[in-house]
């Protein structure tokens, strides 16, 4: 007896200390605490019910079966009678109900707070504890599970999908087959849903720190959770302890969907987060201008065309065209259509991208000086060599004559 007494104070204990976490939570403040702790009560235990609230103390009023009880002032009442008991505290509002019971057949459930991954225990007694054989537990109506022997079902680990309406029917000894009333089972969260926040435009080079974000519940603010972080569903981190991945340095093989689980001890209870795109942005470097090579001639009144082009840069990147240092034109394309000697000189590229949140980052790539020199002596020895070209076809001509006639004339 001495050993039972030990366990229900610190089954009191326990749910003192889950009655804080409520009220914490926002919860009502003032609970009914039951002993022996299952519900509903059996009165063929003895049964004692404590009001615990703000407000004065004794200045509780208890409720039976909605109306104001004899038993007031007490804060610790014994039930000897079957109904629905609640209390009140000054300040504090009313109590959730306990229902003391005296049917042939009562579901028990755990009179504590059930959080995800727990075992809970369903008991299926008769009524002052005779025998009950053949039970079926049932649960929103359909049925569960046939126990030829046992009267107890076991929910391992819990999950919120286990909350409901349970019921119980079976052989009781002496009165036969009986349907027991409906208990509702409530499964609360053990954690939340985890968010999985980030940068989602890192530059390369930056550090990068995902964090899992999970609020865990005020019933269990300490319970041990590990976090597992994945990119593009390949482990990248943990389990552990943190809530954080860091990558001191990100480059481009850091792009990907990334995702964390939270796990409770043992791995009984476990939640993954949305996906985050995560997309490594990329500075501008090797800025090129084509065609080349770096000294190109050309002939006046010919077109000219000018690329600039990056090896590496993310998009959107901008590109600023400068002839003998000075800012002509932009875009990748620098048009110049048919040149003239103004347009001789030197020409470069400059291309610009907008990294880092807001874009507040500025990265810069200056292409290698193109020499564009345009002449006009191409185009004088191009006449030149058509009229002497010419010229000299005349001079064959009139020889080819004169060749001619001399022979036709030496012959005659």
């Amino acid at each position: 007896m001495a050993g039972d007494t030990g366990m229900a104070g610190k089954v009191a204990l326990l749910l003192w200390a889950q009655t804080l976490g409520l009220a914490a939570a926002g919860a009502q403040t003032t609970q009914l605490l039951v002993e022996p702790p299952w519900l509903p009560a059996v009165l063929w235990e003895r049964v004692t019910l404590t009001c615990q609230g703000s407000g004065t103390a004794g200045a509780t009023t208890w409720y039976k079966d909605g109306q104001r009880w004899g038993q007031q002032g007490r804060d610790h009442v014994t039930v000897t009678e079957s109904g629905t008991y609640r209390c009140a505290r000054p300040g504090s509002g009313f109590s959730p109900p306990v229902t003391a019971s005296d049917d042939s057949l009562v579901l028990q459930v755990p009179a504590w707070v059930l959080l995800e991954g727990d075992t809970v225990t369903l008991r299926c007694r008769g009524w002052w504890n005779n025998a009950v054989t053949r039970v079926s537990f049932y649960r929103e109506g359909k049925k569960l599970r046939v126990l030829r022997d046992g009267t107890e079902l076991s929910l391992l680990p819990l999950q919120l999908k286990h909350s409901g309406r349970y019921s119980c029917k079976g052989r009781v000894e002496y009165r036969g087959w009986k349907d027991s009333a409906p208990v509702t089972v409530t499964v609360q969260e053990l954690f939340s849903v985890p968010v999985l926040e980030g940068p989602p435009e890192p530059t390369e080079g930056s550090p990068l720190t995902l964090s899992c974000l999970s609020t865990p519940s005020p019933l269990r603010p300490r319970a041990p959770l590990l976090h597992v972080f994945y990119q593009d569903g390949q482990v990248v981190g943990g389990p552990q302890g943190s809530p954080q991945l860091l990558v001191p340095a990100v480059g481009v093989s850091h792009s990907g969907n990334y995702s964390c689980e939270v796990r409770s001890e043992g791995g009984a209870v476990r939640k993954s987060s949305a996906r985050l795109r995560v997309t490594v942005r990329m500075p501008v470097a090797n800025a090129t201008i084509t065609p080349g090579p770096p000294a190109h001639r050309v002939r006046a009144g010919d077109p000219v065309s000018l690329r600039c082009s990056v090896q590496v840069g993310s998009a959107p990147v901008t590109f600023t065209w400068l002839h003998n240092g000075q800012e002509v034109a932009r875009g990748p394309l620098l048009e110049l259509g048919n040149v003239s000697v103004g347009h001789s000189g030197t020409y470069q590229c400059v291309a610009t991208n907008q990294l880092g949140q807001d874009g507040h980052r500025v990265f810069q790539a200056l292409s290698p000086e193109l020499a564009l020199e345009v002449t006009t002596w191409g185009h004088r020895n191009t006449v030149a060599a058509g009229v002497g070209g010419t010229l000299l076809l005349l001079l064959l001509l009139v020889g080819v004559i004169v060749a001619w006639h001399w022979w036709h004339c030496v012959g005659g």
